[in-house]
C-alpha cells in the first residue's frame, strides 16, 4: 500500500525534470551544493577577517598590535607560530618570528629617515620636532627590486613605519620609470644593486626629482646612494608602536601597484587597507590551510604575487616558496624538495610545464591545488591529465578592480560561477557592448542593456560591478582624468556607478562564467566580431602548434581589422599549412579565419607573461619590414601561401582577395 502511495509522485518526476530543463533551472540545481559550500566558506572567511579588523582597532596603539592590518597580522603570527617557516628562498629559510624581526629593523630604518627618534634602547620613540628628514609621514617609497626576502622586509617595514610602498616593475627604465615615480609622488627609491648599471643613465634625472636613493645591498660605491639593508641591520628588532601605521580609514591608500601598461604608460592603482585585509582571505577562499606550502614564482610588483601570494599566505599562516624567476625545468624538483602542496600560476606557466619533456620529479609530488588565472582550456586538460590528480581553481580579478570570481567547482575553462548566491556576495552584471564604438549599448532612456534575458544566454557581455562602500574603486594616482573610462554612470538607474572591467565574459547555460576577450582585443571583420581567444583556442588544438598570439591588423582598402596569428611550433614538428587551413575552415566561421600568419621562435610577452598584442599589431605584416616567415590566406585558392613582396603588393592593390 505504501508503494502505491508513492507511485503518483514518482510518475510526476520525469515531467518535472523535463520542466526544470526547459526552464533552464536544472543546470543551476546541479551545482547548488557547490554554491552553498562556497557561500559558507565566504561567510567564515568574512567572520575571521572582521575579527582581525576589530582586534587591531581595539589594540593598544602604543603596541605593535595597534597598527595596520598587515603589521597586525604579521605580529600575531610571530606570536602564535614563531617557529613555523614563513618563507623559503633558495637555501634561506625564515620563520614568522624572524620575518617580524627583519621587518621591525627595516621599519626603524625608515622611521629614522622620517625624523622619528626611537629613543634609548629602541623604545617607543617620538618625532623629532623640526628635524630635517627626507621622508614625511605617509610619504611614498618606491621599490625597484626582484622577488626576494628583502623585498618583503622592506615592504612590511614601510607599512609599519606609516609609509606607502610603490611596487615599480623591474624592467622599467628612462621615460616610463620616471613617469611611474612622478605619478605616485615617490619621495624615495630603493633599488637592487644589480640594476645600478642599467639605471646609471637615469640617475641624474632621479636626483633632479629630489628622490632619496637607497640600494638594497652593499654592492654600490656611487655617491649619494646608501645601503638600506646595512642601515636596517644596525637597528633594534623590537616592534614599533602601532599608531605609526594605523589608518584613519580602511579606505586610505597604503600601497601603489602599477598596471601592466600593455596599451600605454603604466598607471599607479591605489590599494587600500581594506583591499589588503580582503586579500588575507584569498587562500582561505581557495581552500588552502596553514600547513600548506605554496609555490610562488610571480613578480612581487604584480598583484598576483604580492597581494594574493604573499598577503594571502599571511592570511592562513602558511609557508611560501618564493622564486625570483620561474624555471619550468626546475619546478618539479623544487616541489619535491620543499613538499609543495599549492602552486599559484599565471596561465603561461602551466603551458611551459606541459611543454617540458617528462621527468621523474613530476611523479609522486604532493601538489594538490593549483590556483591562478589565465589558464586556457587546452592547457588545463593537458595539465590535469599529466600531473593529476589535483584541483585547478581558476580565478578572475583586476589590480584596481572591485569584483573577483572563483571557479570553485573546477569546471575546465570557466573563471567562476554566476549563481544568485555568488552574485549576492560579489554583485556584478554582464551588459551589451558595441565593439565598433567601443562603448556599452544603451537604450532610449540612456541606461545600459543587460545581455539577453533568461538564465545565462551565452551572449558575450561587458563585466561591470557596482561601486559601493563594500566594493569601492579608489582609482589611480595622478589625477581623476586617469579614472575616465573605468567608471560607468546611470547603468541601470539614474545615479548608479559601476566599475568597468574592460573584459567580455560569457555565461553559459549552466551558470559558468568564461572569459571571452578584452574589449580592446576583440576586433571587427566583415561586419562580425572576432574574439581573439576563440581563434587562439582553435589553433592551439593543432598538434604542431605550441603557442599562439591572435590580434587584428589594419589592411588598406578593407573595413575593420583582419585577423593575424603569431605561431610558435612545438618541437620537433614543422608547419603544416594544408592541415592548418583545413582545421580553421572546419572549426571557425569564415570571418574568424586568420588572414595572416607569422612564425616566431618565441612570443613576446610582458614580465607578467601577458602577450604583447599592441606591439604585434603595430608591426603589421609587411614582409620587407619583418624577418619572421609570413603567410597570407588565399581565399580563392583555399590555402595559406608565403607572403612575398609580390603578394604583399598585390594585396595592397586589391588583386589578392583575403
Amino acid at each position: 500500500m505504501a508503494g502505491l502511495l508513492l507511485l503518483p509522485p514518482l510518475l510526476l518526476l520525469p515531467p518535472l525534470l523535463l520542466l526544470l530543463r526547459t526552464l533552464h533551472i536544472w543546470p543551476r540545481l546541479r551545482w547548488l551544493a557547490a554554491d552553498l559550500a562556497f557561500a559558507v566558506r565566504v561567510l567564515r572567511c568574512n567572520r575571521a577577517l572582521r575579527a582581525r579588523a576589530l582586534a587591531a582597532a581595539a589594540a593598544d596603539p602604543r603596541g605593535p598590535e595597534g597598527g595596520c592590518s598587515l603589521a597586525w597580522r604579521l605580529a600575531q603570527l610571530a606570536r602564535q607560530r614563531p617557529a613555523h617557516v614563513f618563507l623559503i628562498h633558495g637555501a634561506r629559510r625564515f620563520s614568522y618570528a624572524e620575518a617580524e624581526r627583519q621587518s621591525n629593523r627595516a621599519a626603524r630604518a625608515f622611521l629614522r629617515a622620517r625624523g622619528w627618534d626611537a629613543g634609548p634602547g629602541g623604545g617607543a620613540g617620538n618625532e623629532r620636532a623640526g628635524a630635517a628628514a627626507p621622508l614625511a609621514p605617509g610619504a611614498t617609497v618606491a621599490l625597484l627590486l626582484p622577488a626576494c626576502p628583502e623585498f618583503l622586509w622592506l615592504w612590511f617595514g614601510l607599512a609599519k613605519a606609516g609609509l606607502r610602498a610603490a611596487f615599480v616593475p623591474a624592467a622599467l627604465r628612462r621615460g616610463p620609470l620616471l613617469h611611474c615615480l612622478r605619478s605616485c609622488g615617490a619621495r624615495a627609491l630603493v633599488l637592487a644593486p644589480e640594476l645600478l648599471e642599467s639605471l646609471e643613465p637615469d640617475l641624474p634625472a632621479l636626483r633632479a626629482m629630489g628622490l632619496h636613493l637607497w640600494a638594497a645591498g652593499p654592492e654600490t660605491r656611487l655617491a649619494g646612494i646608501s645601503d638600506v639593508l646595512a642601515e636596517a641591520s644596525a637597528e633594534a628588532d623590537e616592534p614599533v608602536p602601532g599608531y605609526l601605521s594605523a589608518p584613519q580609514s580602511v579606505m586610505d591608500t597604503c600601497l601603489y601597484i602599477f598596471t601592466s601598461g600593455t596599451t600605454g604608460l603604466p598607471k599607479a592603482a591605489r590599494i587600500s587597507h581594506l583591499k589588503i585585509l580582503q586579500c588575507q582571505g584569498f587562500y582561505q577562499l581557495c581552500g588552502a590551510h596553514q600547513e600548506d606550502v605554496i609555490y610562488l614564482a610571480l613578480p612581487l610588483y604584480h598583484m598576483s604575487g604580492s597581494l594574493l601570494g604573499i598577503v594571502g599566505c599571511l592570511g592562513i599562516g602558511a609557508t611560501v616558496v618564493l622564486k625570483s624567476k620561474f624555471s619550468a625545468g626546475q619546478f618539479w624538483d623544487d616541489c619535491q624538495q620543499h613538499g609543495v602542496t599549492v602552486f599559484q600560476y599565471i596561465g603561461e606557466l602551466c603551458r611551459y610545464l606541459v611543454n617540458q619533456p617528462p621527468s621523474q620529479a613530476e611523479r609522486g609530488h604532493k601538489v594538490r591545488l593549483v590556483v591562478g588565472s589565465g589558464l586556457r582550456p587546452d592547457t588545463w586538460e593537458r595539465f590535469v591529465r599529466r600531473f593529476g590528480p589535483l584541483q585547478v581553481l581558476e580565478t578572475y580579478g583586476l589590480t584596481e578592480g572591485n569584483v573577483a570570481t572563483f571557479n570553485y567547482t573546477g569546471q575546465p575553462g570557466a573563471v567562476g560561477r554566476a549563481s544568485w548566491l555568488y552574485k549576492h556576495v560579489f554583485p556584478f552584471s554582464l551588459i551589451r557592448y558595441d565593439v565598433t564604438t567601443g562603448e556599452p549599448v544603451r537604450d532610449t532612456q540612456g541606461h545600459c542593456v543587460a545581455t539577453s534575458p533568461g538564465w545565462c544566454s551565452g551572449e558575450p557581455g561587458l563585466l561591470v560591478a557596482p561601486v559601493s562602500q563594500q566594493s569601492p574603486f579608489l582609482g589611480y594616482a595622478g589625477g581623476p582624468e586617469l579614472d575616465r573610462g573605468k567608471l560607468l554612470k546611470d547603468v541601470f538607474r539614474p545615479g548608479d556607478v559601476f566599475f568597468n572591467t574592460g573584459d567580455l565574459l560569457v555565461c553559459d547555460d549552466q551558470g559558468f562564467l568564461r572569459f571571452h576577450d578584452r574589449t580592446g582585443d576583440t576586433f571587427r571583420w566583415k561586419g562580425e566580431n572576432v574574439a581573439t581567444t576563440e581563434v587562439a583556442e582553435a589553433l592551439e588544438s593543432l598538434d604542431f602548434v605550441q603557442e599562439v598570439n591572435v590580434y587584428g591588423v589594419t589592411v588598406p582598402g578593407h573595413e575593420g581589422r583582419a585577423g593575424m596569428a603569431a605561431l610558435v611550433l612545438r618541437p620537433p614538428h614543422s608547419l603544416d599549412l594544408e592541415q592548418l587551413y583545413s582545421h580553421v575552415s572546419e572549426n571557425l566561421p569564415p570571418y574568424a579565419w586568420p588572414r595572416f600568419l607569422r612564425l616566431q621562435e618565441s612570443l613576446a610577452t610582458t614580465e607578467t607573461f601577458k602577450q604583447q598584442k599592441v606591439r604585434m599589431t603595430k608591426e603589421g605584416f609587411n614582409p620587407s619590414a619583418l624577418s619572421d616567415p609570413l603567410y597570407v590566406l588565399d581565399r580563392a585558392g583555399g590555402a595559406y601561401l608565403p607572403l612575398t613582396p609580390a603578394r604583399y603588393s598585390a594585396l595592397l592593390a586589391g588583386d589578392l582577395r583575403i
